[in-house]
């Protein structure tokens, strides 16, 4: 490996005039530093990313703690645009990226610990259960954190405007015609009751009443309740003329239940799901769906976590919100 004293024996100079070459002082010319910088390539010099650690008290290594309760992982589309976000923008900042979890081999430790283990400057926070108490210990810990999609007292958060989005979609399906609108929502997180809240506010807005039959819950891309959830719907005496979704993947499982049972979508009933999957809007008939803006949630939360690293006096507690938008297919029917 080149070192700074094999450089400066290279140049005749001393290992001092290297340094300050290398990081771009100004109290050598111009000239100089060109040259010491076109040898060091030349000669193959990379940077020890432990001396840099040592000289400026960070790693250049953002942590990522994603683990979804369904054990979905990198497979949800949604979260994979996330995380492809929060890796562009950190690499375009010098930063790794290391995912946090519970196990070095054979060893087990918090996630705070691994944290520490790993040397991380901060770390990304997204799809989990936000209430289990080690996350509670690594939110309140010293180390910098933002989350995704979910909102804690003393931390950034950066998080879809999820009730402008079910707004979007009641107000599309209502200008379709529909009044009977049955909501199929995720089960109890800040993501969830910003939905139903905003579900029943739009229809109270609009002069709607919705049974509360018509209002079930699901978990998250569980196909197997989302299937059973729809059974229940179209069991009743006045069913619903349009079923919302909690997401895609769901509302793909509620089709199969309703193209079973030998309805036809949109004929018979309209379906709208949530998230903008590509899968869904490739099927036939194409799923109405609300779009999340994926990657710009991840390179923002990226950027603001870098902010937080860099410039720790000057940062706030904060609320970035990202809108989607609706994304109209052809499995609602115009009434």
């Amino acid at each position: 490996m080149v070192s700074v004293k094999d450089i400066a024996a290279r140049c005749n100079v001393s290992v001092a005039t290297v340094s300050k070459a290398l990081n771009g002082y100004s109290d050598i010319s111009k000239e100089k530093r060109d040259y010491i910088n076109a040898v060091a390539k030349e000669m193959g010099y990379f940077p020890n990313a432990a001396a840099i650690a040592l000289k400026t008290n960070r790693t250049y290594n953002i942590g990522i703690l994603f683990l979804d309760a369904a054990n979905n992982g990198l497979t949800n589309e949604h979260f994979a645009r996330v995380l492809q976000g929060v890796k562009e923008e950190a690499e375009s900042r010098g930063y790794d990226i290391t995912f946090i979890n519970h196990h070095i081999g054979a060893r087990t430790m918090t996630y705070t610990e691994h944290c520490y283990y790993r040397g991380v400057d901060g770390v990304v926070i997204a799809c989990i259960d936000f209430d289990e108490p080690e996350i509670i210990e690594l939110v309140n810990s010293k180390i910098p954190v933002v989350t995704i999609d979910h909102v804690f007292h003393n931390i950034t958060s950066v998080i879809s405007d999820n009730v402008k989005g079910v707004r979007d979609l009641v107000l599309y399906a209502h200008s379709m015609g529909h009044r009977k609108i049955a909501f199929i929502h995720g089960d109890d997180s800040s993501v969830s009751r910003d939905r139903l809240a905003s579900f029943y506010r739009t229809l109270d807005e609009l002069g709607l009443k919705v049974p509360e039959s018509y209002v079930l819950v699901c978990p998250y891309r569980d196909a197997k309740t989302a299937a059973q959830r729809t059974k229940q719907l179209l069991a009743q005496k006045d069913m619903p003329s349009c079923i919302l979704y909690p997401d895609d993947f769901t509302a793909v499982s509620g089709i199969s239940v309703i193209e079973q049972e030998g309805l036809h979508i949109p004929e018979d009933i309209s379906v709208i799901g949530y998230d903008g999957n590509s899968y869904a809007r490739a099927m036939e008939p194409a799923l109405t769906t609300l779009a999340q803006d994926s990657e710009v949630l991840g390179r923002s939360a990226a950027k603001h976590l870098i902010q937080m690293i860099e410039k720790p006096k000057t940062a706030l507690v904060e609320r970035v919100v990202v809108e989607g938008k609706v994304l109209a297919g052809r499995s609602v029917k115009k009434l």
